[in-house]
């Protein structure tokens, strides 16, 4: 089964500006369809491919690649061993999981010069980072990055392909969508952070009669391919890193959901390896990371405070299943209970996941505030995520608060406004209601509707 993604139009666009002069690497974390959605589109827009699998690749091809200075030769032995007939400006050959060979990486700067054929590399992140150190990293290369499937393509794959036509329409004119329709889209949204947006939970889904139990067991695959991955890290931090990665649900739960490095760790030189460990999960894209902002200006990064960060899981269906455990979950049916609003659960870990999630396939960088108030010796003003934008005046802040329930106070967000009033353009309020605006003029929209903060 394959679905609709967005990044295919993307690949379109590369292939006609590119022209052959230069590679494509897609990067993005273990499963999330990088291979699926490149070969679809190697077997739509070439006359013929070659996908390498360097997961399980035959070692003639790989001594190939110490042979580059007979490129002829070189294509033959791909031909051969692939069956495969290369055409001159019409085959795309594949390097899948090139982080696993760096020497073919390296080569994509003698095969892009030589111009005869198209090429495209997948890989998981950090490990392109951590085998890079021995070889020359390709100018001739634009790299792109890849999410799970967005809430958009959830809806694409479950069979409501017009449904966020409709989403858009009413966040543009600032009206609440019909309220059948309001439930419908909450039920899908539910339904995406249950399930998530790693394409082959969603198969189990489709094909199993809308089983979530099956959706459960693939992606727990995920998750203990996510633990073996962990297990080939060649820094001293693996162990950190392993239980900084189960921990996560863990962090989420908490009110305060932020982690202080300097209260997790034992000395100067182990606050940093936890850096590292936090850094190393973001860079494999299997977690989202949201630094601590220390000036709400439109220089986020520039005022990132690094000393203190939350970490949210790259897909909010893993997330469920890492909080709940096998049995746990079939014996007490949480996911019809969840669907049904029967069972209460700590949603904002969910909500607040899922929304960092939608943010982060948007193209948004993610930073929350907090002020420490030292007269009352606690944090008076916490803001979950902050983007910015730019309009006529120029750049300025969106603030975004998630509220999970239906009541809620806004306490933080109205001293937030009122602090840096002047910087901010626009603010939201993320709850599991309709479309609402506030007096103070803050717009509150629906979970669903964050797809159109773009």
């Amino acid at each position: 089964m394959t679905f609709k993604r967005k990044i295919y139009q993307r690949l379109l666009d590369w292939k006609a500006n590119s022209k052959g002069k230069d590679a494509l690497l897609i990067e993005g974390a273990r499963r999330i369809g990088k291979s699926t959605i490149v070969e679809e589109f190697a077997r739509n827009e070439y006359r013929s491919y070659i996908l390498i699998d360097f997961n399980d690749c035959e070692k003639s091809v790989l001594n190939a690649f110490d042979k580059m200075g007979d490129l002829s030769a070189f294509f033959n032995t791909l031909s051969y061993t692939y069956g495969v007939n290369l055409y001159p400006r019409e085959t795309l050959i594949i390097f899948d999981e090139v982080q696993r060979f760096p020497k073919a990486r390296q080569s994509i700067k003698k095969l892009v010069k030589d111009g005869r054929f198209d090429y495209i590399e997948t890989g998981s992140l950090i490990s392109i980072y951590e085998n890079v150190k021995d070889i020359t990293i390709p100018s001739e290369e634009t790299s792109i990055q890849m999410y799970p499937m967005d809430f958009e393509e959830f809806c694409w794959a479950v069979g409501k392909p017009n449904i966020c036509d409709f989403i858009r329409s009413g966040f543009v004119a600032r009206a609440a969508v019909d309220d059948a329709l309001h439930k419908e889209c909450m039920r899908l949204f539910k339904q995406y952070i249950l399930l998530g947006g790693m394409p082959q939970s969603i198969v189990a889904f489709l094909e199993n009669t809308y089983s979530f139990d099956f959706s459960d067991k693939e992606k727990r695959k995920i998750i203990e391919l996510y633990k073996k991955d962990v297990q080939k890290i060649k820094g001293a931090y693996k162990g950190k890193v392993l239980s900084t990665f189960e921990q996560i649900p863990a962090f989420l739960s908490k009110h305060e959901k932020r982690v202080v490095f300097s209260k997790i760790a034992g000395g100067i030189n182990d606050e940093n390896s936890y850096e590292n460990t936090f850094l190393w999960l973001s860079n494999s894209m299997i977690a989202n990371n949201c630094f601590k902002c220390s000036d709400s200006n439109v220089g986020f990064g520039l005022n990132s405070d690094n000393s203190a960060v939350k970490c949210y899981m790259g897909d909010t269906g893993l997330l469920f299943s890492m909080a709940f455990g096998e049995n746990q979950i079939s014996k007490e049916s949480l996911y019809k209970e969840i669907m049904n609003d029967k069972l209460a659960i700590n949603k904002g870990m969910l909500f607040e996941n899922a929304v960092a999630q939608m943010l982060v396939s948007q193209g948004h960088r993610l930073y929350f505030y907090t002020h420490f108030n030292q007269e009352k010796h606690r944090n008076d003003i916490e803001v979950d995520f902050m983007i910015s934008e730019s309009d006529s005046v120029g750049a300025r802040i969106i603030p975004i608060e998630v509220k999970s329930s239906k009541n809620y106070t806004t306490s933080s967000l109205e001293a937030f406004k009122k602090k840096f009033k002047k910087r901010i353009k626009a603010s939201y309020i993320v709850h599991p209601k309709n479309l609402s605006i506030r007096e103070d003029g803050t717009v509150c929209i629906p979970p669903y509707m964050v797809i159109c903060l773009t």
